[in-house]
């Protein structure tokens, strides 16, 4: 089994090679590439599909639905230890192998040898240990030790490299998130948007709103066509999220959109286009073809509570068939893969208005739960405009 014109050492080479060079590959287009990687195949996609996959089921079949959302949220920093270990392994097998189809040319203090010895020095070399218990003998031993030790100095700089973009990227996202809190409620509605923006210089400050949040979009598409591994870190807050949130400048936008000239209709436009763009890039990077909704989102009498709401703040609002049509046909254009996204990573779409409203983020307290936050954010004049 040792010699080098044997079958068997010959598809061990192969194995090795073919081992190291796909997690190189993957490592590299994961964590250097900075673009989107058009392959139908890739490991790193179908290791994220199941995991998620399998995490998302034994979530809801085993952890209580209050805790689900908790659970949910450790899946993202979890599986990036996960990968980049499946990574350390590949890359240790890979050179255990081109070691073992060498012929073990090694010297052990204990005299052992075979390919768990030649696994035990190939881990040893790779995270750079240097215990000197198994040293090889031969020249090709020689380079492929030099090879795996240099190897894992490269690797150990990627994952340091890697995780800073990554947690800032993140960072950016949730404050943009977190900022539309008093701006959109919580979770955020186009309902609540428009509402709070009716008074004077209003339109003003929701399209210089919409302006930050087109800049927003094409910040949100280009980090996360890098770093697909973005979606699955969930925000702070469970009624917060990037899908709502990007639900929310959407609906604003297509009823922007659909109504009488303002200001800012120009500027909704600009953002309806760029927040659609990275919807669909996104379903396309994750393969989840646009659905269908189950329940319609703005049935004729949720429109017609949505205007009278707005009415009401002195929004100046279009009314007749012609404005619903354009509304549905803009609404059409981007809820199929919204609805594809929240069922895929298991978000909820919040409403075009609330039907139940409830206290923003800010307005709570550790000391008023439930119905006592309720009656603390009526004190706090929630009812007024921001």
């Amino acid at each position: 089994m040792t010699l080098k014109g044997e079958p068997v050492p010959i598809i061990a080479t192969l194995c090795g090679i073919g081992l190291i060079a796909a997690v190189l590959w993957e490592g590299f287009e994961t964590i250097v590439l900075p673009r989107r990687v058009t392959r139908r195949f890739r490991l790193t996609r179908l290791f994220y599909r199941n995991t998620w996959h399998a995490w998302t089921k034994m979530v809801e079949s085993i952890v209580p639905a209050r805790w689900q959302e908790t659970w949910l949220s450790v899946f993202g920093p979890l599986s990036i230890l996960l990968l980049l270990t499946i990574w350390a392994a590949g890359l240790i097998v890979g050179f255990a192998l081109l070691h073992w189809a060498a012929g073990s040319a090694f010297l052990a203090r204990d005299g052992s040898y075979g390919f768990l010895t030649d696994l035990y020095l190939s881990g040893t070399t790779f995270f750079t240990l240097g215990l000197g218990d198994v040293v090889p003998r031969g020249s090709w031993d020689h380079i492929l030790v030099v090879c795996e030790s240099g190897m894992g100095f490269a690797f150990l700089a990627l994952v340091i490299a890697y995780l800073p973009p990554l947690n800032q990227s993140f960072g950016r996202r949730e404050m943009s998130i977190s900022l539309l809190d008093a701006r959109a409620g919580s979770p955020p509605t186009a309902a609540e948007m428009l509402r709070r923006h009716s008074h004077d210089g209003g339109m003003e400050a929701l399209r210089q709103l919409l302006y930050e949040w087109e800049q927003w979009s094409a910040e949100f598409l280009e980090g996360h066509l890098s770093y697909p591994i973005l979606a699955y870190f969930r925000s702070q807050h469970d009624n917060e999220s990037w899908l709502a949130a990007l639900t929310a400048v959407l609906d604003s936008c297509a009823f922007l959109m659909a109504g009488p000239a303002r200001p800012c209709k120009r500027q909704a436009e600009l953002t309806f286009a760029m927040a659609r763009h990275a919807v669909v890039d996104l379903c396309v990077i994750f393969r989840t073809p646009p659905r269908q909704p189950e329940h319609d989102r703005l049935p004729p009498e949720t429109l017609a509570r949505l205007r009278t709401t707005l009415a009401r703040a002195g929004v100046i609002v279009d009314e007749g068939e012609a404005a619903d049509q354009k509304l549905r046909e803009m609404n059409a254009m981007y809820e199929p893969y919204l609805q594809a996204l929240a069922t895929y990573f298991r978000i909820s779409i919040p409403p075009w208005i609330s039907t139940d409203p409830l206290p923003d983020n800010w307005q709570g307290s550790f000391r008023a739960p439930g119905k006592a936050a309720r009656k603390e954010a009526r004190q706090l004049g929630r009812g007024g405009h921001f």
